[in-house]
């Protein structure tokens, strides 16, 4: 079981530098964040229903789950928009950064669903990674907009990471992610058709941005997208948060090799940006050492 957790540890990591290069997707692909999701999602379902037909997999859910997974597709759906935005209106530091905030609103979420109290350490660590983004919001003024996009992201992030925290327990990690998707897709193409968003511009894609979106949906949604739910089995939604949060290091050093200059900061940003990071970490070894300490006891209580 622990090589088990182990194994699925790494393969979070990889999970999360895919994301990270996300980020960096979102920023060379030039369409608004919109129909950078609307694509983005409807590619990631044809590469799972292709992949469901070749496995011969079965489609059948019933009605209550259907509901679930509608809303947390929507959910996903709203958080990959912010998400977008908050990158087009910024830059991929000042997303990723904010979006560490993520395992502050699971914290606080995961509670509720898990029926566990809020830890105290959990909120006074929070209110760290609060500080740490005053310092990036006050000084960095021209990144409000991206930072409050962001900040919306990460919150809906957290609630979709807790709620298939829940779901994996039920159901495989690649049915879960195809209905997500789809019913993602789904309420973005309401929304386009109710604001009259499908014109002749909306489908003319650049080709860079075709081979681009392709990547995106493929690997860095199709594959991490089920990879993502099914470590749930084995990880803590809350321990899954924690470490997606590790994403902005991945992504700031591939934006400082890609972009350059455009993704230089001034060095209070990086003040800012370590004391959230640096939380990050601390919040992970307070949390690894708690977990030994239990075994640990687990372990003298049975030799008793």
């Amino acid at each position: 079981m622990q090589e088990s957790r182990f194994k699925n540890y790494l393969l979070l990591h990889l999970i999360v530098f895919i994301w990270g290069f996300t980020a960096i997707l979102g920023a060379l692909i030039t369409i608004d964040a919109i129909p950078l999701v609307w694509y983005r999602m409807l590619l990631a379902v044809i590469f799972i229903f292709i992949y469901f037909l070749l496995k011969k997999k079965k489609f059948k859910i019933d009605k209550k789950t259907v509901v679930k997974f509608f809303l947390t597709g929507v959910i996903i759906a709203l958080h990959w928009i912010f998400f977008f935005k908050a990158i087009k209106v910024s830059n991929v530091s000042v997303a990723l950064v904010t979006m560490s905030t993520g395992a502050f609103f699971t914290s606080l979420i995961e509670p509720v669903f898990f029926n566990r109290r809020i830890k105290f350490v959990e909120i006074v660590l929070g209110l760290l990674v609060i500080a740490g983004l005053y310092v990036i919001f006050n000084f960095e003024s021209q990144y409000k907009l991206g930072i409050i996009y962001a900040l919306i992201a990460s919150f809906l992030g957290a609630l979709f990471a807790v709620l298939n925290g829940l779901f994996i327990k039920k159901h495989s990690a690649d049915t879960i992610s195809f209905y997500q998707l789809l019913f993602g897709v789904v309420f973005i193409t309401i929304y386009l058709l109710f604001s009259n968003g499908f014109s002749v511009e909306f489908f003319q894609v650049p080709t860079m941005d075709w081979l681009y979106l392709l990547l995106l949906s493929s690997v860095c949604t199709a594959y991490a997208f089920i990879a993502s739910v099914k470590v749930m089995k084995y990880l803590s939604p809350y321990t899954v948060m924690l470490t997606i949060n590790l994403e902005p290091i991945y992504a700031i050093i591939l934006a400082l090799l890609i972009f350059g200059d455009e993704e230089q900061m001034s060095p209070t940003f990086y003040l800012g940006a370590f004391i959230v990071l640096f939380v990050v970490l601390l919040n992970g070894i307070i949390k690894n050492s708690v977990s030994l300490k239990e075994k640990f006891k687990q372990k003298l209580s049975r030799k008793k």
